[in-house]
């Protein structure tokens, strides 16, 4: 079968996908450039992670992130859903007017509930949202589906207990990357095991993957080391869900591109044009229009994948947009 054409994912000054950051991509490219330039100092995974990759990716984070900071203001509590705990780490601001629960991103593998301190207490204090970011448990050691296993039951816990604890049944969830993905397949599985639809009034999904089987713009993405790329994303998979073949990688568990959508709350969808993963939101977002949810789609000009965690204009601006989003709650948009 021929491949479906398409090109690769690139920033295109023309391109007409791209809804912002135009004004700002030679700075844009220049850092991707100095990024790529130094990418052999950091360990390959597009072969799989063995014991001391794996060690070595966790310490020094995948894309060479600077080290975390983390806050006194966060606390870090364990829940109980079921007889099962799952660990949190909880953001309050003075005045709480909604609840965001948070999935970190670190390709399943890496990552953790206290890695973005400053950005989820800055957004807790300027939203007025209580934030919560889910310690779930980590691939290769705990393949899926532990990880959806314990952000599910977050979910479920802050459905059950958001009022009590924070005084409000506004919620919201969201994450990037990996985390994106856990945010759409905790939602489905609310949906689809508790019978809970509505519950959560918006989700902000940040360059996640919603297709483990890939996308075209996975599978052409190539060798460049822009954090993630074909092979590590071949490799990433295989540490997350081991042993299924791309037909059963597409199970909506695994991959919510097959999802219904139903029931599903209001979303924005936020990606760049430099990122493998550029086809998983675009495709996401038509898939939400398609079904008549409220949806938003941000195409960032020049962006790779995990640009929120840079010094950039545009992460500036793309965080910025997020908090807006998540204090309007989504009742803006319009299918």
């Amino acid at each position: 079968m021929t491949e479906f054409a398409i090109a690769p994912p690139s920033a295109v000054r023309n391109d007409s996908l791209v809804t912002t950051g135009l004004d700002c991509l030679a700075e844009t490219e220049a850092f991707n450039a100095a990024f790529e330039a130094k990418a052999g100092s950091v360990p390959d995974r597009s072969r799989g992670v063995d014991a001391a990759t794996l060690a070595t990716l966790r310490r020094n984070r995948v894309g060479g992130e600077a080290p975390p900071v983390r806050l006194a203001e966060a606390h870090d509590r364990q829940v109980e859903v079921d007889g099962v705990r799952v660990g949190l780490r909880v953001f309050v601001p003075p005045v709480v007017e909604g609840a965001y629960l948070h999935i970190h991103g670190g390709a399943w593998m890496f990552g953790s509930a206290d890695g973005q301190d400053e950005q989820l207490w800055d957004l807790a204090r300027t939203a007025r949202l209580a934030v919560l970011s889910v310690d779930y448990r980590l691939a290769p050691e705990h393949p899926y589906p532990a990880a959806l296993d314990d952000c599910e039951r977050a979910a479920l816990w802050l459905v059950r207990n958001a009022a009590v604890e924070f005084g409000t049944d506004r919620l919201l969830i969201g994450g990037e990357s990996a985390g994106a993905h856990l945010s759409l397949t905790s939602l489905l599985r609310l949906r689809d095991r508790h019978a809970i639809t509505g519950a959560f009034r918006a989700a902000h999904l940040t360059f996640g993957p919603y297709d483990l089987s890939m996308t075209p713009s996975q599978r052409l993405f190539g060798s460049r080391r822009l954090v993630s790329n074909t092979d590590s994303l071949r490799g990433t998979y295989d540490a997350f869900v081991p042993g299924r073949t791309p037909e059963q990688r597409r199970d909506p568990d695994v991959s919510p591109l097959y999802a219904d959508l139903a029931g599903m709350p209001a979303a924005r969808f936020v990606v760049g044009t430099d990122d493998p993963l550029r086809d998983d939101s675009l495709f996401m977002a038509a898939r939400w229009r398609a079904a008549g949810l409220p949806v938003e789609l941000e195409v960032v000009a020049g962006a790779m994948h995990g640009f929120t965690l840079f010094p950039l204009t545009i992460t500036e601006r793309e965080l910025r947009r997020q908090t807006e989003f998540l204090s309007g709650a989504g009742r803006s948009l319009r299918p």
